[in-house]
C-alpha cells in the first residue's frame, strides 16, 4: 500500500515537472519589456537624466532599495563608454551598465549586465520623441534580451513583463517628476 502511494506521488511529480518543462520549451527565445509615458518637458531637459548615470539617483526605481549599495562610475561622465557598476543587497543584486550608443536628445542605448542574483546580459533603450501640439516628449523605456531555458522555466510561474514593467512605470513616473520640475523643462 505504501509503495503504491509513493509511486503515485512520484508519478504526479514527474508529470508536473514534465508539464512545466514542456510549457517552458514553448516560450519565446527572446523577451522584451516596454513602458512609455509623456513628459511635459523638452527632450533636452530629459536626456541628461538618462545619458548621465550620475543623475540616476534622482529617478531610478532601484537606487533607494539599498541605502548601502556600492556604486562605481567609470569612463566618460556621460555618453558612449560611460559605465555604472553596483553591488548591493538581494533587492538590487550586482551588475553593470554601459552606454553603448546615444543620439543626443533622442536615444540612449545601454548594455545591462546582471551578475547576481543571476547572470544575464540585456539591452535597454530609452527613446525620446516630441509630442506634437503638446510641448512634451514621449519617453519609451524598453529592455530586451535572450530568454534562456531557465528564464523560460521561470516565466511559467512569473510574468517578467508584469514584474519588470512595474519598476519601469515607477522609474518613468520619477523621471517625469524630475524632468518637469527642472529649470529647462518648458524649453
Amino acid at each position: 500500500m505504501v509503495k503504491k502511494v509513493l509511486l503515485g506521488i512520484v508519478g504526479v511529480v514527474v508529470v508536473a515537472v514534465g508539464s512545466v518543462l514542456l510549457i517552458a520549451a514553448t516560450k519565446p527565445s527572446t523577451f522584451k519589456v516596454e513602458r512609455q509615458t509623456v513628459i511635459a518637458a523638452s527632450s533636452e531637459a530629459i536626456y541628461p537624466h538618462i545619458a548621465d548615470f550620475h543623475q540616476w539617483g534622482a529617478w531610478s526605481p532601484w537606487e533607494h532599495l539599498d541605502p548601502q549599495m556600492r556604486k562605481t562610475y567609470s569612463g566618460p561622465p556621460s555618453g558612449p563608454g560611460s559605465s555604472y557598476a553596483w553591488s548591493g543587497n538581494s533587492d538590487v543584486g550586482e551588475g553593470k551598465m554601459t552606454v553603448l550608443e546615444t543620439r543626443p536628445n533622442e536615444e540612449v542605448k545601454i548594455r545591462l549586465e546582471f551578475l547576481k542574483p543571476f547572470e544575464a546580459t540585456n539591452t535597454t533603450t530609452y527613446s525620446l520623441r516630441p509630442v506634437s501640439g503638446n510641448n512634451g516628449t514621449q519617453v519609451v523605456w524598453s529592455m530586451e534580451g535572450p530568454n534562456s531555458f531557465m528564464g523560460k522555466v521561470m516565466s511559467v510561474f512569473a510574468d517578467m513583463d508584469a514584474m519588470i514593467g512595474k519598476d519601469f512605470e515607477t522609474g518613468l513616473a520619477s523621471l517625469k517628476r524630475v524632468s518637469e520640475s527642472g529649470p529647462s523643462a518648458a524649453n
